[in-house]
């Protein structure tokens, strides 16, 4: 009798969502995180747990490394790419999702939104009181985007629409970018010195990582709000926290904090100047139905020996 073939086995590091097994279900053996051996062949990334050159060492048989996401800060890319282990991530499904959420936590942020909707709740108001409670002006205000990457392009695309003053921060100008999207590129002080909204989307590395700490916190308006939707380690989370108390400036809109989760004594939890989301981000339905797609795609890519769609080590 013939023996049923095997199928790959491959490590995962978290439970994954429906969407996801239903893509992987009868093609390969999900193996729970911590149970890996020389038999795994691929390892799925659902989150950020740590993937670093001796776990790859000890997973000898190890063909391919698939992260349902853009950010792979807690890869070690240089390990994988040492070892000929190729790693993909999912670029470009998510700008848009992205850039959405960017916009919402700075309307939330600049019309205290959270702070309104708990007030609209609350069982002892009998009615409004139009003196209190005002917020900031969103429109035609001057937005800084610190990483004009492809989620940057998609924010301020947005933004032409609200009328805004766009300026912009990388190593290096985009040289389309003011032909296409009205962006200006700037030194990063003057951007924080100019702007009512920086919004930081810029990936976590060893150049970004507290890339905004005192000094820079120390430059912003105090009429300014600042957003992050990159992570949480691209902010000097101390640094914030004592701005936001001192109310140096306006707001903080956060979809991502160092660490993730804050603990729940943590006094950013207690400020009604911060607005805070889960890590929402790409969060959308569509979105993460194509992340899974595409993550799935480069994980059988990789085990089967063909070039990963999106590879970036």
């Amino acid at each position: 009798m013939t023996q049923p073939e095997r199928l790959p086995q491959v490590l995962i590091n978290a439970e994954l969502p429906p969407v996801v097994r239903s893509l992987l279900e009868g093609r390969v053996t999900l193996v729970p995180w911590g149970m890996g051996d020389a038999a795994t062949v691929g390892i799925y990334c659902y989150g950020h747990t740590l993937i670093d050159g001796p776990l790859m060492d000890r997973l000898p048989g190890l063909k391919v490394i698939s992260n349902h996401g853009v950010g792979v800060d807690h890869i070690d890319l240089a390990a994988a790419s040492a070892r000929g282990i190729p790693v993909g991530n999912t670029p470009a499904v998510l700008d848009g999702a992205v850039a959405d959420m960017a916009f919402a936590l700075m309307l939330a942020a600049a019309r205290r939104l959270v702070e309104g909707d708990r007030y609209a709740r609350h069982p002892e108001v009998t009615e409004f009181a139009p003196a209190e409670r005002h917020g900031r002006d969103f429109y035609g205000s001057t937005l800084g985007i610190v990483g004009l990457g492809n989620i940057g392009y998609q924010i301020a695309r947005r933004a032409r629409g609200f009328d805004m003053r766009i300026l912009y921060h990388n190593r290096r100008p985009r040289q389309s970018a003011a032909s296409e999207v009205g962006a200006i590129w700037v030194p990063l002080d003057q951007l924080l010195a100019e702007s009512d909204f920086v919004v930081l989307i810029v990936p976590l590395s060893p150049e970004t990582r507290n890339l905004i700490g005192r000094r820079e916190l120390a430059l912003m308006k105090p009429t300014a709000t600042l957003v992050n939707v990159a992570r949480g380690g691209v902010v000097d989370t101390d640094a914030l926290t004592q701005v936001l108390q001192a109310k140096q400036i306006y707001a903080a809109a956060l979809d991502v904090t160092e660490p993730e989760p804050l603990p729940r004594d943590h006094p950013l939890l207690q400020l009604d100047n911060v607005t805070l989301t889960p890590h929402l981000g790409s969060a959308t339905v569509q979105t993460r139905r194509r992340m899974a797609e595409l993550s799935v795609e480069n994980l059988l890519a990789g085990l089967g020996g063909r070039p990963l769609t999106c590879r970036i080590a």
